[in-house]
């Protein structure tokens, strides 16, 4: 059963992680991270992300305009860009090693322990991926919730409120650790070859024929 449920396991892998990482890089470049409704204006709807901030008109308009400097941007702005930029590098990564380590391609079919270990650094990274994703935006829904309830703002001053990149960027980090755990468990799980079973049953076999021969008067 292990041979049977291996390779549907380790392709299950790749599928949920490349789920996470293409969200991942939907989360880096969504300007949705932040959002503000204006009370005067409520035709308008302001958003801010990783790398602009947008206005979006009722007409179904929308202008978006790329921060000038990156140091004027906040502290979990700024961080989050440097992490969610690396969590869609090391998901790339993870895919390259981790394909290459699949049963199912033939290429390198005889060095079967290198592909294990291909698939073992392609999982850990994953991991690493879905880990650098939850992080920051983890963090900015933090600052943005201290924002939010702070008693020092007056409350004529507009909020800011979640934005719906922060849902996409929890459930990359989720299918990235998912992806990257469904492949880990296909190393751990014991495998027996057609050829040890073979031999196994031979060796069976010729130690029967020589109790028989002994018993014999």
């Amino acid at each position: 059963m292990a041979l049977v449920y291996q390779p549907v396991m380790q392709l299950s892998g790749i599928l949920v992680s490349l789920l996470g990482w293409v969200l991942s890089c939907l989360t880096t470049y969504l300007p949705q991270w932040k959002n503000l409704n204006l009370e005067l204006n409520e035709l308008e709807i302001w958003t801010m992300g990783l790398w602009q901030a947008c206005v979006v008109q009722e007409e179904g308009g929308m202008q978006c305009k790329d921060f000038d400097s990156f140091l004027a941007l906040p502290p979990e702005l700024r961080i989050s860009r440097i992490l969610m930029v690396f969590s869609n590098g090391s998901g790339l990564l993870g895919l390259l090693l981790s394909g290459f380590g699949l049963d199912c391609l033939k290429i390198g079919e005889r060095q079967q322990e290198q592909k294990k270990r291909l698939l073992l650094f392609g999982g850990m990274l994953f991991w690493i991926s879905g880990i650098t994703a939850i992080v920051p935006v983890s963090w900015v829904a933090h600052a943005t919730v201290q924002e939010f309830w702070d008693e020092n703002i007056p409350d004529i001053v507009p909020r800011w409120d979640f934005g719906e990149a922060l849902f996409v960027g929890w459930l990359a980090g989720f299918c990235l650790i998912l992806g990257g755990s469904l492949l880990n468990c296909t190393i751990c799980s014991t495998e027996v070859h057609p050829s040890s079973v073979h031999y196994a049953v031979a060796e069976q076999q010729d130690q029967c024929q020589c109790l028989e021969t002994e018993t014999r008067p």
